[in-house]
């Protein structure tokens, strides 16, 4: 099945190709009918790294009236990395399928006044944080008026917490005829309640294969956590990746590790909830690029990360839920590649393993460093006994 025959322009298709994507993944296929079918409130639930975004930005452009100056379309996420990453997607789509679909992106700590004179430029579609948006349509520099299609990209965090408030007061300033279309990697009921609270007659897409993607391998590596940063070092080197994403729970642990790193001659950038919006781009910038090797990320930072050729994910610290370890991992093995999870734990975090072993239906095997080499645990112990019963026959 192409996208062609999903109902998507050959336009769009043709802009799909030049970044070799010409096959539909399971959500699109799914979902893509269902949004091109008529202007419905819906539900897009699948894992992350499963291409949910493509899924709900094909059809809402393939129906998008170009000829219009009027803003059609507001897509609200919870992070900034998360905002520039879909407006970047959309301008990708713009530039090489020629339709010339305008789109802005915006969000706090950058010149509101700058927003101002961008918005002149009347986009078709904007993406943005729930805060700038809601305060430029309150200043009446962002038009709603004939908006629409509202999405919302991990729902459920924008659902939750501080940025719930902001969320209802947003939807409150639109029209009240408006489609909602909640976008979610979360395979929970949580989220699916609040989105059938909010929206009636919802059209559910719920393509959830797998908790986690049967393209990753997963190991761990027991070692005493004052040890852990060195072993970290020693792994990088031993997978020879050019591109790493580590974890760690706090920001103070992130920014120690990356100076670490960099000593020892390992190009690493830092991103985390202190980082200013600047810092930010300024690390993901270098990563994507191959700049820098290793991309160090605190728990804050976690969702939204879209970065294409990661192949290994390193948690530092193992984190204490397996849905955690699902956002986390999530981040290499994505669109059929193959990739590379490891889990660094003391002798009490064992018990962490099991959890995610028995919540996530995964196996994670033990490993050691052994001359430079990632080998498994249980490869060193078959040859050991293997050594052991050849000297014990030797001997007799």
């Amino acid at each position: 099945m192409t996208f062609n025959d999903l109902g998507i322009k050959p336009e769009l298709e043709k802009a799909l190709a030049k970044v070799n994507i010409t096959i539909p993944m399971p959500v699109q296929s799914e979902a893509i009918p269902k949004l091109l079918s008529g202007n419905i409130n819906a539900y897009v639930g699948s894992e992350t790294g499963s291409g949910k975004t493509l899924a709900y930005l094909l059809p809402i452009l393939n129906k998008l009236d170009i000829s219009g100056d009027s803003l059609q379309i507001i897509i609200v996420a919870p992070t900034h990395e998360l905002v520039l990453q879909i407006h970047q997607q959309i301008v990708d789509l713009s530039q090489n399928s020629g339709l010339g679909f305008r789109s802005l992106a915006l969000i706090g700590s950058v010149s509101i006044n700058r927003q101002k004179e961008k918005l002149k430029k009347k986009p078709h579609i904007v993406v943005g944080s729930p805060g700038r948006l809601l305060e430029l349509i309150k200043i009446k520099k962002l038009k709603v008026h004939h908006t629409e299609i509202l999405v919302m990209d991990e729902m459920d965090r924008l659902l939750d917490g501080a940025m719930a408030e902001s969320i209802q007061a947003l939807i409150h300033t639109l029209p009240r005829d408006i489609f909602q279309i909640f976008v979610s990697a979360a395979s929970g009921k949580k989220a699916l309640e609040k989105a059938n609270e909010m929206a009636p007659d919802l059209e559910k897409v719920s393509a959830f294969q797998k908790q986690v993607s049967a393209n990753i391998t997963h190991l761990y590596f027991e070692v005493e956590d004052r040890k852990k940063s060195d072993l970290l070092r020693k792994i990088i080197h031993a997978t020879g990746s050019e591109r790493v994403i580590v974890f760690t729970h706090l920001i103070d642990s992130a920014e120690i590790l990356t100076k670490k790193l960099k000593y020892h001659h390992i190009e690493a950038v830092e991103i985390h909830r202190d980082c200013s919006k600047k810092e930010r781009q300024i690390a993901m910038s270098s990563f994507k690029s191959g700049k820098a090797q290793v991309l160090v990320s605190s728990d804050a930072s976690a969702r939204g990360l879209d970065i294409e050729g990661v192949t290994h994910v390193i948690n530092l610290d193992p984190p204490s839920q397996g849905f955690a370890y699902v956002h986390r991992v999530g981040r290499t093995g994505r669109a059929g590649a193959q990739g590379t999870a490891i889990t660094l734990i003391n002798k009490a975090e064992v018990r962490l393993i099991q959890l995610y072993q028995k919540s996530l239906k995964v196996k994670i095997k033990k490993a050691n460093l052994k001359d430079g080499k990632i080998i498994l645990t249980e490869v060193i112990e078959n040859l050991s006994k293997k050594c052991q019963t050849y000297l014990t026959e030797s001997r007799s």
